[in-house]
């Protein structure tokens, strides 16, 4: 099965600004998620998809292969999943052809390589199209309240807000760093969610999505107390 990594970070964060080169124990924290790919074993390509320069450089450095991104897809708007189905076109029209599409999302440096190993090994083209790497909820996901026009919280899911979590059972969320898809579903439907995902479940301590200055305070945290996962496993 050959499977293409794409590595999407544009230049243009406004929460957190550099955040794809942000310094993380000493490194551009793109790195972790570059040698966390190669290590997995998984990848006839790994690239990094940006329209900057310093992060360009930065993903070199750490064994990435670099895609120019036009400029329609460097924007605010722009999808993750927009920028892996237009890159597969591109490698397609090159005359590399892929069976799965893996997205890695940069800014999630504790993530291992066999983090990623297991999601896209969920992976079954024509039988399971999608996978990710999925994590539980901090609080009770069921009792999400939304605020109203009439400026009043009103419940997400009224039906279920009164259940204990032994009625509800687990419930999982993406964690924002794995995603993996067929090829097909990719160049067809440009997304990672569909119908039966399969996920493969990371600790919270590995699952901190780097957004704000405060997550990476987080995860420098979690990898004081755990240490990075090992890239090799």
């Amino acid at each position: 099965m050959r499977v293409l990594a794409v590595i999407p970070a544009r230049g243009g964060s406004k929460r957190f600004p550099r955040k794809n080169v942000a310094p993380f124990l000493g490194r551009p924290i793109l790195a972790y998620t570059v040698e966390a790919a190669r290590a997995s074993g998984c990848f006839e390509r790994v690239i990094l998809s940006t329209d900057d320069q310093d992060i360009a450089a930065a993903g070199r450095e750490a064994g990435a292969m670099i895609h120019d991104r036009p400029a329609e897809l460097a924007t605010d708007t722009a999808r993750a999943a927009d920028v892996c189905a237009h890159l597969l076109k591109e490698e397609e029209r090159l005359g590399r052809d892929f069976d799965v599409v893996c997205c890695l999302f940069p800014t999630a440096p504790l993530r291992g390589a066999g983090d990623i190993r297991a999601v896209v090994n969920l992976v079954v083209p024509g039988v399971h199209d999608y996978a990710m790497a999925v994590t539980g909820f901090h609080y009770p996901a069921w009792q999400a309240l939304k605020p109203g026009e009439d400026g009043a919280l009103h419940p997400m899911f009224p039906e279920i807000i009164d259940k204990s979590s032994q009625a509800v059972g687990p419930l999982y969320v993406d964690n924002g760093s794995t995603y993996a898809v067929t090829a097909r579903v990719m160049r067809r439907d440009k997304t990672f969610n569909g119908p039966a995902i399969r996920g493969h479940v990371m600790p919270r301590e590995r699952s901190v999505d780097i957004d704000l200055p405060e997550d990476l305070e987080l995860a420098e945290f979690y990898a004081a107390k755990t240490g990075i996962a090992a890239q090799d496993e």
